[in-house]
């Protein structure tokens, strides 16, 4: 795929994340994708392969949202096989706490997979929001 390609790919899964579906997302991922999430947090690390992904941080991540979590872009750059996304995600934790992130992500991607993901945000926030993962929430 060329970059226009990979821009779309990315642009058709965030307009389905912004109406709170993330299927197509997770439909897209690689078997061996890794997501880097960038600080010194509990949830900074390398998730390695989809079921990691999946379950070692989408699912705790997700267990502790009292509502849908939406992600609406902001702007879309694309380059070879990297696409860098700017977008804002918005929840409410179960304790009533919101979780409005602004994100900067680079995602790299091969044979209309999604292969890695490097994500920015306010660690800060994630700090104070959001319960360890490994916490059974």
């Amino acid at each position: 795929m060329n970059s226009a390609e990979n821009k779309k790919l990315m642009q058709d899964i965030f307009a389905e994340m912004a109406k709170g579906n993330g299927k197509l997302f997770v439909d897209t991922l690689a078997d061996d994708f890794t997501w880097t999430i960038a600080g010194a947090t509990k949830w900074s690390r390398t998730f390695r392969g989809k079921n990691s992904v999946v379950n070692d941080l989408l699912k705790p991540l997700f267990a502790q949202f009292a509502d849908t979590y939406t992600a609406t872009p902001k702007r879309f750059i694309a380059e070879d096989d990297l696409v860098v996304v700017e977008f804002s995600g918005r929840a409410t934790t179960k304790k009533g706490q919101p979780y409005n992130n602004n994100y900067c992500c680079i995602y790299r991607i091969a044979d209309g997979k999604l292969k890695e993901m490097t994500e920015y945000l306010d660690t800060e926030l994630v700090s104070a929001a959001l319960e360890d993962p490994g916490s059974g929430m």
